[in-house]
């Protein structure tokens, strides 16, 4: 196991900065996940660690050593990409072993790698197939099992379950938590989807435009998001947020003005900082219905989706805005009907308009 470390990592195509002076420690063994929409960097970070994309600026440390300028092959590293990048022409057993091959390794020990990794991923019985008579999942488990020979000291993963359906994302999601576990190998992963990314993560970064956001575990950004960016991007449904001015405040509460509404809510510390103009967010779990006396918003419910596990309800509460409300999965609820609710108010987020940034 190998421990990694980014420090003021720079990336830039001409006058354009793409990565800004990305600071990070990934530990001995540990599952990271890089999150963050389309464009972000992500995935410029992780091909930069692989050495497929070179560094502008900073240091890349790789198991104590500055890989800076070391070509991929020897930096001891596996990835596995988006595309499975299988040879077309060669069979499951030859794209594995292929790599071993070129690094001059023994026929017995390609064989035994070979089929130790087969056993692991359940295609023993596909080693003589070429790629294209294998299913999306089947040719994943094939790019997992060609890193998983070369027993590197990491795992580098590019968006590998985004060409597969629903129901094998699922599957394979398993598999490579399963596989994690089982190796205990550093392993830095890049999706767009935080589903992946909190199921996997030990611990999450979220990128914006080339800038880290927050690192933490995945139940720490859920709860505690440092900034509205965070609070909007993880979790789904995604976080309501409401403008809100602060009245006043004192070391217990907070007290709001919210679409016309003077609101209460409790604080477990003092304001880092007392804008007037804030934004409330709410997740859909902490919105409780409630009478109308009691409400911080009311609206007409316009769309329900019932998830079998849950229910949610979709209240306009305005021309242009839209509350998620997320009700008990047998709810007798229907479109048209007026629903008034009240957040939790130890689940509410405080955040400055100005900054973007957490301030309860």
């Amino acid at each position: 196991m190998t421990a990694i470390a980014l420090r003021k990592i720079r990336k830039t195509y001409g006058s354009l900065d793409v990565i800004h002076e990305v600071d990070i420690d990934i530990r001995s063994g540990e599952f990271l996940v890089l999150v963050g929409p389309s464009g972000c960097g992500k995935s410029t970070l992780l091909r930069m660690i692989a050495g497929l994309e070179e560094i502008s600026g900073g240091v890349l440390d790789i198991g104590g050593k500055v890989v800076n300028a070391l070509p991929p092959s020897d930096r001891d590293i596996a990835m596995v990409f988006q595309d499975y990048a299988l040879y077309p022409h060669m069979s499951v057993r030859e794209n594995m072993a292929f790599g071993l091959k070129m690094r001059g390794t023994s026929e017995d020990a390609i064989n035994k790698r070979v089929s130790g990794a087969a056993d692991i991923l359940k295609i023993a019985n596909f080693l003589d197939r070429r790629p294209a008579q294998l299913s999306g999942g089947q040719r994943q488990r094939v790019a997992m099992g060609r890193a998983i020979v070369r027993e590197p000291s990491a795992f580098l993963f590019d968006e590998p379950l985004s060409n597969l359906d629903a129901a094998l994302r699922v599957e394979m999601r398993l598999e490579i938590a399963k596989l994690h576990n089982r190796m205990k190998a550093t392993t830095v992963y890049v999706t767009h989807d935080q589903v992946e990314a909190m199921t996997l993560a030990d611990r999450i970064v979220v990128l914006n435009a080339g800038r880290i956001e927050q690192i933490g575990p995945p139940l720490e950004l859920y709860h505690r998001p440092e900034s509205l960016f965070v609070a909007r991007f993880i979790g789904s449904p995604t976080m309501n947020t409401l403008p809100a001015r602060l009245a006043s405040s004192n070391d217990g509460e907070a007290r709001l003005t919210v679409a016309g509404k003077d609101v209460t809510v409790q604080l477990d510390a003092p304001l880092a900082a007392k804008p007037a103009s804030i934004t409330l967010g709410v997740r859909p779990e902490d919105l409780i219905r409630c009478s109308p006396e009691e409400a911080w918003l009311s609206g007409e419910l316009s769309v329900v989706e019932r998830l079998g596990a849950q229910t949610y309800g979709y209240v306009e509460i305005g021309e242009s805005r839209m509350l998620t409300v997320e009700f008990p999965r047998n709810a007798d609820i229907s479109v048209g009907e007026k629903v008034h609710v009240r957040g939790n108010p130890t689940g509410t987020h405080l955040f400055d308009d100005a900054t973007g940034r957490r301030i309860n």
